[in-house]
């Protein structure tokens, strides 16, 4: 099928006088042993003879590549959401400086403030986990189902998916260290004077 238009069988002789092809890029031989193959093409230095096993993962040794560039973009893409939880929590600490300084007030310790801090910025993380992972499994089906002829099916990822939430919990604990210790630093006089 040198056009790519359809599943196409016709005989070597019709392909040979319609494409120029120098050879078989291929012969997908049922049965026999590899040694015995391997000795009858010995004459053929540039033939190479590999297993079922052996030919499918070099087949699909890109996939891998490829899944680790996206996994290093992902990588930059959780380092720059790290930053803006920070710049957003540093703001709303910043915003709720009374509010804060009421809360110590009334009895709120230094733990719980800093607690109440991380709690805000482990929530915004697993939201946008959520929303990340809900329209990557959304486009990921989709582009499975466009590809569904190719013999392509969608299997949801549990595991990744449990890493990528552990991941953004984490993100989360981190990005709030410090605008959770710069709440709990508060003074409580001035903080209830903040304008």
């Amino acid at each position: 099928n040198g056009l790519y238009l359809a599943e196409v069988t016709v005989s070597n002789a019709a392909f040979g006088k319609y494409f120029h092809a120098d050879g078989d890029r291929f012969a997908l031989i049922k049965g026999g042993s590899l040694p015995a193959l391997k000795s009858a093409l010995a004459a053929y230095p540039a033939a190479k003879v590999s297993t079922t096993d052996t030919f499918i993962t070099d087949q699909t040794s890109w996939l891998s590549s490829m899944l680790a560039i996206l996994y290093v973009l992902l990588g930059f893409a959780i380092v720059v959401s790290l930053f803006g939880i920070v710049n957003t929590l540093a703001l709303s600490v910043v915003e709720r400086t009374r509010e804060i300084g009421m809360l110590r007030a009334v009895g709120m310790t230094r733990r719980q403030t800093r607690r109440m801090v991380r709690h805000e910025s482990i929530v915004t993380a697993l939201i946008g986990a959520t929303l990340g992972a809900g329209v990557g499994l959304f486009l990921g089906a989709m582009t499975v189902q466009a590809l569904h002829g190719e013999g392509m099916t969608f299997q949801l990822p549990v595991g990744t998916l449990v890493a990528f939430v552990i991941v953004s919990v984490v993100a989360g604990t981190l990005a709030a260290i410090a605008p959770a210790r710069r709440a709990a630093k508060l003074d409580v006089l001035e903080a209830l004077q903040y304008v």
